[in-house]
């Protein structure tokens, strides 16, 4: 229906008083969605949220939403440890309890300091039901009315990266055209995104500084890309000229101690030899990837942590030496697409046809800083762990 909202904000702690920012009405073109810009944060503290909303009598407020979330330290802040979660592949028939996903109460629940969250993409999936642009919108409502999606995201601040089935279709790209979307199109999904998840602004691609050791990359992989039916070579690109550019240059300059690409889609895998013509670890985008995994691989201390991939794993590119971390999907009913017996030595250093998340850590021991890779299980098990110093 139509209103307004407003966020009511402030550090916890009883020196400080509430901001509030300004009523907006809801954009009922966006499924009754609104964007709220929250400026001039303190670094390194917690904040309580509530989310207020209104009518049509502007003195009445409505419903109010509590939540809070955790603001980065600054870049030269080396005293607090930091600690992420990543997920992707959130299907919602694949869900595994009746309020919708049990990595999210274990998240709170074994990780009860978490500083945030990314999803790697697959947030939703279009391609049985969302033919047109309502529908879509129908699959946002559905999952993130779940409780246990709105229990962990009340408290815990997230970024959202698209991959393709919460774009538009599997393994989609801008020109790519099919007769199973109905009227739903690749740019109405761009559209619908950007409005269903914090974004500020149209450019989904960002880079993101958590204190004097880690700096994470998240990366945009449909918007610029080329068909996956081109020919490899120079032009053909997944992330476009503009990206690779901005990513290469940043990623360069920064002194984080630690630097992590959190990409939708796998840079070193392994992944299936047939019917895989997606991503960077594909060969048929092997000039790009190449390209990738040779910056990174000049750099000290870059990693890679990434979705898509219905299993866990974390491998080692052979040539380049670069290391790769693969969060796994939300959920075991989920997983699938590897063997588990299909382990390679010569890549794999872990791998799990399961479902659950990865943490990933960065601390001082003793005074000097390490960073922390961790597979865990849907209900919380420690199943891999690597540590680099």
């Amino acid at each position: 229906m139509p209103g307004e909202t407003r966020i009511a904000y402030k550090p916890d702690g009883d020196d400080y008083v509430w901001k509030f920012s300004e009523w907006k009405p809801v954009e009922p073109e966006w499924d009754f969605t609104v964007q709220h810009v929250l400026e001039d944060l303190l670094p390194g503290r917690r904040y309580t949220v509530l989310a207020q909303s209104r009518a049509t009598d502007p003195e009445k407020i409505g419903q109010e939403i509590k939540g809070g979330f955790f603001t980065a330290p600054k870049a030269d802040d080396d005293s607090k440890i930091v600690e992420f979660a990543v997920s992707t592949g959130q299907a919602f028939w694949d869900r595994n309890s009746d309020d919708g996903f049990v990595i999210y109460d274990t998240l709170l629940e074994k990780h009860p300091e978490l500083d945030f969250f990314v999803h790697t993409g697959d947030i939703v999936y279009y391609d049985r039901l969302a033919k047109t642009p309502g529908l879509a919108n129908y699959h946002w409502q559905r999952t993130y009315s779940r409780p246990t999606n709105v229990r962990f995201h009340n408290r815990v601040a997230s970024y959202f990266i698209k991959d393709d089935h919460d774009t538009w279709i599997n393994d989609c790209w801008p020109t790519m055209e099919t007769r199973v979307m109905g009227t739903f199109t690749f740019a109405q999904g761009l559209d619908i995104f950007v409005h269903q998840v914090p974004m500020h602004g149209r450019k989904t691609y960002r880079t993101q500084r958590w204190g004097k050791d880690l700096q994470v990359w998240m990366v945009e992989g449909r918007d610029f890309r080329s068909a996956n039916t081109d020919p490899d070579g120079p032009e053909k690109t997944i992330w476009g000229e503009e990206q690779m550019a901005w990513f290469k240059k940043t990623f360069a300059e920064s002194d984080a101690t630690f630097r992590v690409l959190i990409s939708p889609t796998p840079v070193v895998g392994p992944d299936r030899a047939k019917g895989k013509n997606d991503n960077h670890s594909n060969r048929v985008f092997t000039h790009e990837g190449d390209q990738v995994r040779d910056f990174l691989a000049l750099q000290k201390n870059a990693f890679v942590v990434c979705g898509d991939r219905h299993w866990q794993y974390h491998s080692i590119d052979p040539r380049t030496k670069l290391h790769e971390f693969s969060c796994g999907p939300a959920s075991d009913k989920h997983a699938g697409g590897w063997n588990q017996k299909n382990f390679m030595p010569e890549i794999h250093k872990f791998l799990r046809v399961k479902g659950g998340y990865l943490t990933v850590t960065t601390a001082r021991i003793d005074g000097k800083p390490q960073i922390a890779f961790r597979h865990f299980s849907e209900t919380g098990d420690l199943e891999n762990e690597k540590i680099f110093k």
